[in-house]
C-alpha cells in the first residue's frame, strides 16, 4: 500500500459536517463521525479514483461509474479498497438521479474496510457539501489563529514576570495540556511545569532533548505511549533545550511551542557578540585596576542611570529573572544583589514601569559618579516600596539650595553634625529613610524591612546621640541636608 499524505489544511470533523441541518447528511456505516477528520471534499465518478486523491478527502460520487449488473461484492470491495489505499477519509454517496438507494454491497464493502459511508439526499448538491466543508475549514482556521495569537500574548506576558522561565513553562504546559521542561547543557531538568508523565515518557523526552543537542537539527519529534513529544534546541549556543509532552497535537501547537522556545532563548541566552566581548574586556580592566571612567567607552558613550529593582511579593530574584529585567530595560549590565537587582542603563534609554517589579531610578551620572548614582537608586527604591509606587526617580533638579554651599564646606559640616551616629550605618540609613518619608513609622519599616518598633528605637537612639529634638522642623531640615551630602 502506498503511503499517503493528507493535504496541509486544517481538518474538520465529519461530525461537524453531519450536524449541518441544511445538508441532511446521514452516516450509514463506519467509525464514529467524531473520530473522522476531513481535509477536503472531492467529486469523482472514476471507477478507480486512486490516482486523483491526495488523502484525507470526503469522496463524493453518484455511482455513475458502477457498471450494469455490478451487484456482486467483488466490484464494490475493489472500489472501496482503492479509496482506503489512497487515504480517503470517507465516502459520500448521492442517491438520485442514478440510484434510488445506496447499494447494499457498497455498504458491506465500506463496513468491511472501515470506511465511513455517508448518504447524500437528492436535495443536497455535491457543491453544497464541498462549500460546507470549506466553511468549516475557514472557521477552524480562524479559531486556530485566535488561539495561537492569544497564546503568544500570554507567553510574552509570562516572560516579563519576575520568575520568567517558570512562568513561560507553566503557560506553555497549560496551553498544550501537557508537560513543558527546560533542560540544561548536561541534560538535567532545570525547571518544569504541567502534569508529570510516566517514567517511559519522561525518559523518552529527556533522550529526545539530548538528541537535538548532539545533531545539527534544532527540533525533533516522537510519539511514546500515545504521548506526542517534541524537543526544541534553544538558540543560545549553551545546550539548553525545551521539551514538550502532550497527549495530542493540534495544528497550532508547534507554533505556540516555537514562540516559547524563542522567549526561553532570550531569557537563558548569553549574547556572544561584539557587545558581549566589550563587556568582558571592561570587566577584566576593572579587575586589573582601571577606573570606571576609563572602561566606560567600551560600554557605550554618554551618561548612565542606575536602576534598582525588586520583585513584587517575597520572591527573591534569580539570575534568569535579573536577565529578564535587564532585557525589559534594554541593558545587559545586570547584577543580582541579595533581594534586589541592579541594572546600569544608558541615559538615552527611557526607564518605564516593568510589570511585577518595583523600581528606583537614579539621576543621570558620569562613570566617576556611578557610586553616588547607585545610592540614589537604592533610596528611590526604598521610597517606592514604602509608598507602594511601581517606579520612583531620584529628583534631578538643575539648581538646589545645597548648590549654594561649597562642597568641601558642606561635607565638613555634615561630618561634624552626623559624627555621633556615623559609626552605625543602620542608624544613619534609618534616619535618612525616616526623614524622607516625613516621619512615617510604618512606611519606614516597610522600606527597611524591619518592625516599626525597631524604627522607633533607632530614631530615639539617633535623637539621644545627636542630642537634638527631631520633632523640630529646622532640625529635620538641617539633618536632611547633611544626609544628602555625598
Amino acid at each position: 500500500m502506498q503511503e499517503t499524505v493528507a493535504p496541509p489544511t486544517l481538518p474538520v470533523s465529519l461530525a461537524a459536517l453531519l450536524s449541518r441541518e441544511d445538508l441532511a447528511l446521514r452516516q450509514i456505516t463506519g467509525p464514529p463521525a467524531a473520530e473522522v477528520a476531513i481535509h477536503w471534499a472531492h467529486t469523482s465518478e472514476m471507477a478507480d479514483p486512486y490516482p486523483y486523491l491526495l488523502g484525507g478527502e470526503l469522496l463524493l460520487t453518484a455511482g455513475v461509474h458502477i457498471p450494469p449488473g455490478a451487484g456482486t461484492e467483488g466490484y464494490f470491495d475493489a472500489y472501496v479498497a482503492r479509496i482506503v489505499a489512497a487515504g480517503g477519509a470517507a465516502l459520500g454517496f448521492g442517491v438520485a438521479p442514478v440510484h434510488d438507494t445506496v447499494p447494499r454491497a457498497l455498504v458491506a464493502a465500506c463496513e468491511g474496510h472501515g470506511l465511513p459511508l455517508v448518504e447524500v439526499p437528492p436535495q443536497t448538491t455535491f457543491s453544497g457539501v464541498a462549500r460546507a466543508v470549506w466553511q468549516l475549514m475557514a472557521r477552524a482556521r480562524l479559531a486556530e489563529l485566535r488561539r495561537v495569537s492569544e497564546a503568544q500574548r500570554q507567553l510574552a506576558a509570562a516572560a516579563s514576570r519576575p520568575d520568567p522561565v517558570p512562568s513561560v513553562l507553566r503557560r506553555l504546559a497549560t496551553r498544550l495540556d501537557g508537560r513543558a521542561v527546560l533542560y540544561g547543557p548536561e541534560g538535567a531538568e532545570i525547571a518544569a511545569a504541567g502534569r508529570e508523565p510516566g517514567d517511559e515518557v519522561r525518559g523518552a523526552l529527556a533522550k529526545l532533548a539530548r538528541f537535538v543537542t548532539s545533531r545539527a537539527s534544532t527540533t525533533a519529534t516522537d510519539t511514546v505511549a500515545g504521548t506526542r513529544l517534541a524537543a526544541y534546541a534553544l538558540g543560545t549556543g549553551g545546550g539548553f533545550v525545551l521539551g514538550v509532552a502532550a497527549p495530542q497535537r493540534e495544528s497550532g501547537d508547534h507554533t505556540i511551542a516555537s514562540v516559547a522556545a524563542v522567549l526561553l532563548s532570550l531569557l537563558t541566552g548569553e549574547h556572544q557578540s561584539g557587545t558581549g566581548a566589550a563587556r568582558s574586556s571592561a570587566l577584566v580592566r576593572l579587575l586589573l585596576g582601571a577606573r570606571p571612567e576609563e572602561v566606560a567607552p567600551l560600554l557605550g558613550g554618554g551618561g548612565w542611570r542606575v536602576v534598582h529593582g525588586r520583585p513584587e511579593g517575597r520572591t527573591a530574584p534569580d539570575p534568569v529573572a535579573a536577565s529578564a529585567l535587564g532585557a525589559a530595560l534594554g541593558s545587559p549590565l545586570v547584577d543580582v544583589a541579595g533581594e534586589r537587582v541592579r541594572v546600569l542603563v544608558p541615559d538615552g534609554r527611557a526607564v518605564e514601569r516593568v510589570p511585577g517589579w518595583t523600581l528606583g531610578v537614579s539621576a543621570a551620572a558620569a562613570p566617576r559618579n556611578w557610586p553616588a548614582a547607585d545610592t540614589q537608586a537604592a533610596r528611590a527604591l526604598a521610597r517606592a516600596r514604602a509608598t507602594r509606587a511601581p517606579l520612583l526617580r531620584h529628583g534631578d533638579r538643575p539648581t538646589a539650595l545645597t548648590d549654594l554651599v561649597p562642597p568641601a564646606e558642606a561635607d565638613a559640616h555634615a561630618r561634624a553634625l552626623l559624627a555621633p551616629i556615623e559609626r552605625s550605618p543602620a542608624l544613619v540609613e534609618t534616619l535618612r529613610t525616616w526623614l524622607s518619608l516625613h516621619g512615617s513609622w510604618d512606611r519606614t519599616a516597610v522600606a527597611l524591612d524591619v518592625h516599626r518598633n525597631t524604627v522607633r528605637q533607632r530614631i530615639a537612639r539617633c535623637a539621644a546621640l545627636l542630642d537634638t529634638d527631631l520633632d523640630d522642623p529646622d532640625v529635620r531640615m538641617e539633618l536632611w541636608f547633611a544626609l544628602r551630602t555625598p
